[in-house]
């Protein structure tokens, strides 16, 4: 038997395929709805607590981009998966001594939210080209959306989003790629979308080539869509619920 025939008899790699098509198939239609075949959003699939496998096998399906939020298991998963082509997205709270470790592997941080943080990921940018020359790491700033600033997802406050991107654009090694955010719990995803959307607008008024909006997750990808995300960090949906712990 090929390799080919045993990924076909594989049943986790035929159920995987078949929940990425269903999330596809939501893209797509999400995609025309707000008329922007022209400019569909990045799946990105969020593979914390599952293996290095099914990055494996969602690999072979086609899927390029993987989000995880725990630098350990990142790292771990890069390390084994070197030899394929992947971007690797951090999308998790990132502590500011984990920056040497992160610019290892990853693409993009999309949880950047303190000045502390950034000024951690320069030094440790320039560590990292000097070993690697490795290119510029993509930032996303995140952004809570929160009316409530008391209890929130994580992110930096609306008012404070000018001070890190201007930190940001002057780092070396460090590229400003947008926005971050995660709707509030219990809240309308439009109404929430509407306003990173907006916020995401002034920020390109000074920074026009900061154009990312990473937003959506298995249960808002429609509203994100429409409200112009460019990166949709999607996990259970496709991976299914996280695997039980041992």
């Amino acid at each position: 038997m090929t390799e080919a025939d045993q990924v076909r008899d594989d049943p986790r790699t035929d159920q995987l395929r078949q929940r990425l098509e269903a999330v596809r198939r939501r893209i797509s239609q999400a995609t025309a709805a707000a008329d922007r075949n022209d400019d569909p959003p990045r799946l990105i699939v969020v593979s914390k607590f599952h293996p290095a496998e099914d990055v494996r096998r969602l690999a072979g399906l086609g899927v390029t981009d993987f989000g995880e939020n725990r630098d350990q298991e990142a790292s771990e998963k890069a390390s084994m998966l070197v030899e394929l082509d992947l971007r690797w997205h951090f999308v998790g709270q990132l502590q500011s001594k984990k920056a040497k470790t992160v610019v290892r592997y990853a693409h993009a941080v999309h949880s950047v939210d303190r000045p502390q943080l950034v000024a951690a990921l320069e030094r440790a940018m320039a560590a990292e080209q000097e070993r690697s020359g490795r290119g510029s790491l993509d930032c996303f700033i995140q952004v809570s959306l929160e009316d409530d600033a008391g209890a929130h997802r994580g992110g930096a406050a609306p008012a404070d989003v000018p001070l890190l991107a201007e930190q940001l654009e002057e780092a070396g090694g460090l590229r400003l790629a947008g926005l971050m955010a995660v709707a509030p719990l219990g809240a309308d995803p439009d109404r929430a979308f509407q306003k990173l959307s907006a916020i995401s607008a002034r920020l390109r008024d000074d920074y026009p080539a900061a154009t990312g909006i990473s937003a959506g997750m298995s249960q808002d990808l429609e509203a994100a869509v429409r409200f112009g995300a460019t990166h949709l960090r999607i996990g259970s949906d496709i991976l299914g619920s996280r695997p039980a712990v041992r």
